[in-house]
């Protein structure tokens, strides 16, 4: 692969380039260091400590725009992106990852329209991975760069031709939770093996949590509340739980306008709101 002159791979285990990328079966893509931790920690498990499945992960921005204070409060731009590289450079060797991938490209790169070059490295990472199944942001989440990020992603699998492409695509939830979708679309991703794995992991980016954003516990937290809140009339199925947006028809019918499928789940979701309702007051 031909990456940018400061992006970064490192492989934990320290297979040769082609071999650990030819590897991966699961593949997490997201726009910052800890958002994969946090969304994907369901393919990391499934692939910890297994021969057979390997979890790729790449973070395209470089970390610089991160709040800061406490030990990291005189830390330049510059000193923040070094710290965040080597903080997912921990998750990804406690987290048995195949291979990881840091494209350090500015979050205003991501965000503009016209980046083709954060595309094409997407593609060129595609290529060589081949992965079954793909992990990235959803495009209902709240933040900025989560919702570029995808974009680029979307762009890039929609480049692939048809033997290139994963069987499945999967938008994950970080800024917004996705329990408003409609439980029978729920992509439900089991997140309870391993959990003192699932704690390290989140609890390496020391960087972001110290200044008083305590992450590590947020993600956890949700995760319990999916499980318990999953099913109302059921015992528990799931000790963890994240959900996921399935994005597959997205990259195989690349007619489809992206704003009206995701806007197509939250009819979905007002058109059950309104029967529940009516099925229960005389408001019809």
């Amino acid at each position: 692969m031909k990456l940018n002159e400061k992006a970064v791979l490192y492989i934990p285990d320290g297979e040769k380039e082609t071999k650990a990328l030819q590897r991966t079966t699961h593949l997490a893509i997201s726009a910052h260091q800890d958002d994969i931790e946090f969304m994907a920690y369901a393919p990391i498990s499934e692939c910890f400590g297994r021969k057979d499945k390997w979890f790729g992960a790449v973070v395209v921005t470089d970390g610089a725009g991160s709040p800061r204070s406490g030990l990291y409060a005189d830390y330049t731009d510059e000193d923040m992106k070094a710290i965040r590289i080597v903080e997912q450079k921990k998750a990804a060797f406690v987290g048995e990852y195949g291979f990881q991938a840091l494209l350090a490209h500015p979050s205003k790169a991501v965000k503009d329209p016209k980046n083709e070059e954060i595309i094409d490295e997407l593609v060129q990472i595609l290529k060589a991975t081949k992965p079954r199944f793909v992990y990235t942001h959803n495009f209902a989440d709240k933040h900025d760069t989560h919702v570029a990020t995808v974009s680029k992603v979307m762009a890039a699998l929609r480049k692939l031709n048809a033997d290139e492409r994963p069987e499945k695509v999967f938008g994950c939830e970080v800024w917004r939770d996705l329990d408003w979708m409609p439980d029978d679309e729920k992509i439900y991703m089991d997140c309870g093996e391993h959990p003192n794995i699932a704690r390290s992991l989140s609890g390496v980016f020391d960087s972001q949590i110290v200044g008083g954003k305590r992450y590590e516990i947020a993600a956890e937290g949700r995760r319990l509340a999916n499980a318990t809140f999953s099913a109302s009339h059921a015992c528990d199925t799931y000790s963890a739980l994240n959900y996921a947006m399935d994005l597959t028809p997205l990259m195989t019918d690349p007619t489809l306008d992206i704003a009206e499928y995701v806007l197509g789940y939250i009819r979905r979701f007002e058109g059950e709101v309104r029967a529940k309702i009516e099925q229960f007051t005389e408001d019809k």
